[in-house]
């Protein structure tokens, strides 16, 4: 029995014949093993991957893909790392969008719909430090950014309008076709390339290109609400104490013992 079209079958196979290429060549394209032949007959998913790439190299918007939108494709400009859209509020005042991190994860793919931007927590600082300018919220996921950066922090960061603007080793949010991470940036001899660098050693460091930057923000504060763990000097006093405890225990078993 054959397997119904669904509309992002459709969708993905009229790219590939719009711009002529065979199944096996389409799915080398998009990083696919073997052909595309799998997704078009409905026996495979399309991953998040194939649909960043869709997005990355032919425009293509994902929300029209899985027939949610009308617009098929999204303008793509090259180099240009500013927000794709800013919110306002009753004042007109820019609003100051928090990200956490489920919405992250929907972040590269909506980063030019409104409506999905409407959905998310936004606030206002009326502070002369978020003047002039705008700012995001973006909510740490993971522990490559220790020990500065812990999970579930928030980092507050401010648009650049282009890579010429980026200092290097400063850290930044960096929104990629399929993924936003928090890194330190640094530059590379070839200026087609960026090098993300974890402050967690424990990460090696990611060569991206710069065509695959659709946003950069650079972080500048930072939001915790953890002030109740103790700090760096009460976890060494800590650590002291329990020393202390241990050699007193030891010296009290060995006069049990009568050991000298």
């Amino acid at each position: 029995m054959k397997t119904p079209s669904t509309i992002e079958i459709k969708h993905f196979k009229e790219v590939r014949e719009e711009n002529n290429f065979t199944q096996a060549e389409f799915a080398e394209l998009l990083g696919i093993k073997n052909s595309t032949a799998d997704i078009e007959r409905g026996r495979t998913k399309l991953s998040g991957k194939v649909v960043a790439e869709l997005l990355r190299q032919f425009g293509i918007n994902p929300l029209w893909l899985f027939g949610d939108s009308g617009q098929k494709y999204l303008q793509i400009t090259r180099g240009d790392v500013s927000p794709k859209v800013v919110t306002v509020n009753s004042a007109d005042n820019e609003n100051i969008v928090m990200v956490n991190q489920k919405a992250a994860a929907g972040y590269p793919h909506n980063v030019q719909d409104v409506e999905w931007y409407n959905q998310l927590p936004a606030f206002d600082i009326p502070l002369p430090e978020f003047r002039n300018a705008t700012y995001r919220g973006f909510q740490i996921e993971g522990d490559s950014m220790l020990p500065n950066y812990r999970p579930g922090e928030w980092v507050m960061a401010k648009a650049i309008g282009g890579i010429d603007e980026m200092n290097n080793n400063k850290i930044y949010v960096v929104v990629l076709y399929d993924s936003v991470l928090v890194k330190k940036l640094q530059k590379l001899p070839d200026p087609s390339k960026l090098l993300l660098v974890s402050l967690n050693e424990e990460y090696l460091p990611i060569e991206v290109k710069l065509n695959d930057i659709q946003e950069l923000w650079q972080v500048n504060s930072k939001l915790t609400f953890n002030l109740d763990n103790p700090s760096e000097n009460g976890l060494f006093q800590q650590l002291q104490q329990s020393m202390e405890e241990l050699k007193q225990e030891l010296r009290t078993f060995k006069g049990e013992k009568g050991i000298s």
